[in-house]
């Protein structure tokens, strides 16, 4: 069965990691029951770490690994650092496959999501309110 790994940035605010944390119970609610639970991984100022969750996946005997970057720009930590981890990982357990898929960012129909938000919400925000 594969895992599936939810990695984002991180934040210091605690709002912020635990709306991670309710996209990734989302996803498993929306996925096949044949899928476990989505579990969620930070990059940084959060826990866990991904390393930290890779590792928790693979002591439990996991051996296939999908990991969803939750980032919607190609930068530094997208590029380099993620990919970075996971190898890292890769040369400790060399008999583990783990999948990195895009950002949320290079999803094809992006534009198309972007419409719909604009259709569909409206948000007013008045001088000197937020």
């Amino acid at each position: 069965m594969k895992k599936i790994l939810l990695v984002a940035h991180g934040s210091r605010l605690k709002a912020s990691n635990h709306e991670v944390a309710h996209i990734a119970d989302s996803l498993t609610k929306a996925l096949p029951k044949t899928h476990e639970r989505v579990r969620v991984a930070f990059l940084e100022l959060a826990e866990p770490s991904i390393p930290d969750a890779l590792q928790q996946y693979i002591d439990e005997g996991a051996t296939h690994i999908v990991v969803l970057p939750y980032f919607l720009a190609a930068g530094t930590h997208v590029n380099n650092d993620i990919p970075d981890i996971i190898r890292a990982i890769k040369r400790k357990n060399v008999s583990i496959q783990i999948d990195l898929h895009p950002h949320l960012g290079a999803i094809k129909n992006m534009t198309q999501l972007l419409i719909e938000q604009l259709s569909s919400h409206k948000i007013t925000i008045l001088d000197g309110e937020n």
